[in-house]
């Protein structure tokens, strides 16, 4: 009987324990994304704050020396940066992809003789999938891709930023202007993958739970680069990176459109009015994405040949066979990952 009795007590901690392992997991991973997300919305300008307040104090030699290396380190990001494989493997990026969860498939080998321009969609609001697959080695992509260092680009506005210059490069994160992308793809050597979110910002404007569309018709600047280098196009497809948040969705005219696109048009990215969920509670709204799972799919490369001045006519030609590939590859696998046979991607 004491036996019996004894057993139950222990089963019944046992259960105690693992419950309490995954309530702790399970904060873990909030607290994960919540410092990603607040390093997305506010890292750059409150470093700033900081640095020119500790200018005005007694610690004013620490500001002045580090804006003296930044100075001297101005043009790092433009040429590959200063990526750490320590800052990429740190644990809090695997809390971070089991929150939702994030999974990358890789459907084709890469050549590491070969340089790649990958063509990310959709944005989202904050291109969560783009980021924990590509700047971190939470999904595997160097198992997946041995040989390939991925460069994830995002605006160059951000590296004019103190310390969040520094924190973006860390996980291998460079800015999409043709500077930059123009001496990973020559100057680089080969084994090289720019991930550039195609859409932007205005396709930003138009992500929102259940919709399937990309900004592409008139995006062709990746192509011409893509040409200009002798740089592989590989489509690539998030299904899932719309469902985290909700956007409020203004229409085209409105004034709540007209501000967007002027913040768009003059700063390079456009004030959403977006929610997630709380931080203590799934039911309230926060700024917390919500748990949904996001699955990118990395697409066949299309082989572009080197063109040191592409006409347009040749630009038009591999544009329209990246879209064709993009396509493909969404009705493909839409089905394997939660869509009806039915979905079509709308291309704007």
């Amino acid at each position: 009987i004491f036996l019996g009795t004894g057993s139950s007590i222990l089963s019944a901690l046992q259960d105690l324990f693992w419950l309490s392992k995954s309530k702790v997991e399970k904060q873990l991973q909030i607290i994960s994304v919540l410092q990603w997300v607040l390093t997305f919305l506010i890292m750059g300008v409150a470093c700033t704050l900081i640095l020119m307040y500790i200018l005005c104090t007694d610690c004013w030699v620490i500001a002045a020396l580090y804006l003296a290396w930044l100075v001297f380190d101005w043009n790092t990001p433009k040429k590959g940066g200063r990526r750490s494989q320590w800052v990429r493997n740190w644990a809090i990026w695997r809390y971070f992809r089991d929150y939702f969860p994030i999974r990358l498939v890789k459907t084709h080998n890469l050549l590491t003789t070969r340089n790649y321009i990958f063509g990310y969609h959709p944005h989202g609001i904050m291109g969560l999938g783009a980021f924990c697959n590509f700047s971190t080695e939470a999904t595997g992509v160097s198992q997946k891709f041995p040989g390939i260092r991925p460069y994830l680009a995002t605006l160059a506005g951000n590296f004019r930023m103190p310390i969040l210059r520094d924190y973006l490069m860390s996980g291998g994160i460079c800015p999409v202007n043709r500077d930059s992308i123009d001496y990973i793809l020559s100057k680089n050597g080969s084994g090289n993958a720019i991930i550039i979110v195609v859409g932007g910002a205005a396709e930003s404007l138009n992500c929102t739970p259940g919709k399937n569309s990309v900004t592409l018709k008139n995006r062709k600047g990746f192509v011409k680069l893509a040409l200009r280098h002798g740089a592989d196009l590989v489509p690539v497809y998030s299904f899932g990176e719309n469902e985290v948040y909700k956007q409020v969705i203004f229409e085209e005219g409105s004034w709540g459109r007209w501000v967007q696109k002027k913040f768009q048009k003059h700063i390079g990215f456009a004030p959403c009015i977006f929610h997630g969920r709380g931080l203590f509670s799934s039911n309230t709204w926060g700024l917390l994405p919500y748990s949904k799972p996001i699955t990118t799919v990395v697409g066949e490369p299309i082989t572009i040949p080197k063109i040191d001045n592409p006409s347009q006519k040749e630009v038009d030609f591999y544009h329209s066979m990246y879209v064709d590939s993009l396509i493909k590859l969404f009705d493909k696998y839409k089905s394997k990952f939660g869509l009806p046979e039915t979905e079509v991607l709308e291309v704007n």
